[in-house]
């Protein structure tokens, strides 16, 4: 059985996507940020970086101790790695899913994230920050449109790539951005949507695109 420490965020939606697509069984242990759950020592001792998702995995190939895996990142290439799903083993597809990936982990969430933020959840609006992720959020999505041209998935099929992706653009309100601007996105977008294993990853999960309560600011950015 795979238990999966989460949150109402894209990086825990990426992971719910992916264990529902490979059919893998697994239970759900909430934890709750705004409350600076993740700070306890019993979380620390899975992830020392004090974030979610983390994933364990009692089961894991070959046998032998549960396996820890934080980063969603990291979980999404260990259960395809497990599955053998939706990773290819072809050297060039392969590297063609892992550079998306990384695009998604070293660009489209961090900055995104920091759109979500300072468009959203700071206490005060700082008009530099606001216009820097802004633009650089309108970027990434127009790299990813007009890499969409043409293409079904991100990476030739259907892949960890497009699981990666998928759910930041989920939480596109706090972005402010709307498809109607990316039409090959769009269409990306919809398809993914309407496959049943996205549908039942992402029940009970609610987008929340409102400012933090002062409490709820306090916990996550201090002040």
């Amino acid at each position: 059985m795979i238990t999966l420490y989460y949150g109402l965020t894209p990086n825990a939606f990426k992971v719910t996507i992916a264990l529902e697509e490979m059919d893998l069984p697994y239970q759900l242990l909430p934890v709750n940020v705004m409350k600076g759950e993740q700070y306890t020592e019993a979380f620390t001792r899975l992830n020392p970086n004090n974030k979610i998702p983390v994933m364990v995995d009692a089961n894991p190939p070959g046998g032998g101790a549960p396996v820890t895996v934080f980063e969603s990142g990291a979980i999404l290439l260990y259960l395809a790695e497990k599955t053998g799903r939706f990773y290819s083993t072809d050297l060039r597809a392969r590297f063609e899913i892992t550079q998306w990936l990384m695009w998604q982990m070293a660009g489209f969430g961090p900055m995104l994230g920091q759109a979500h933020h300072f468009l959203k959840y700071s206490k005060e609006e700082v008009p530099y920050a606001m216009e820097r992720y802004s633009r650089e959020t309108k970027r990434l999505y127009t790299v990813l449109d007009r890499h969409l041209a043409a293409r079904d998935f991100i990476s030739g099929d259907y892949s960890i790539a497009d699981m990666a992706v998928w759910p930041w653009m989920y939480f596109r309100d706090l972005q402010d951005i709307t498809l109607d601007d990316y039409p090959e996105i769009m269409r990306w977008y919809e398809r993914i949507a309407a496959r049943p294993a996205v549908l039942k990853a992402m029940g009970g999960l609610e987008v929340r695109p409102v400012p933090l309560a002062d409490e709820e600011r306090k916990i996550l950015f201090g002040g």
